[in-house]
């Protein structure tokens, strides 16, 4: 964190608007006759100083998804990860991990999921 902290003020990149940030999750299921399916799902925010909570691991403290005030390091997993459903009975949730997920459950399952 500190190294990419460094490497942002090196470059002058002071304010929030100059650190725009995205995790992203891909997920690629292949099925035994060949046919495949790559799926991304991704979250925007903006990299923080100093880093803040500590929950999570790796870059979750410095990072601040769009539309929050706390950093994924100050998120319980349930919160980051869960998964919820929307009307349309499509899998939802806040983290890039999460959102690749709703999209292969989506595809998977697109009548909604199996009760």
């Amino acid at each position: 964190m500190l190294r990419v902290e460094e490497d942002l003020r090196d470059r002058g990149a002071d304010s929030a608007d100059e650190r725009d940030a995205a995790f992203v999750a891909a997920l690629s299921l292949a099925w035994p006759s060949g046919e495949s399916v790559d799926i991304e799902g991704s979250v925007a925010g903006t990299i923080v100083w100093p880093p803040r909570g500590d929950l999570g691991f790796g870059y979750d403290p410095i990072f601040l998804p769009e539309g929050h005030h706390r950093t994924f390091g100050e998120m319980d997993s349930d919160e980051k990860h869960g998964l919820e459903w929307d009307d349309a009975g499509r899998a939802t949730g806040l983290s890039h991990r999460a959102r690749a997920f709703g999209e292969l459950m989506a595809l998977l399952f697109p009548e909604g999921p199996p009760r």
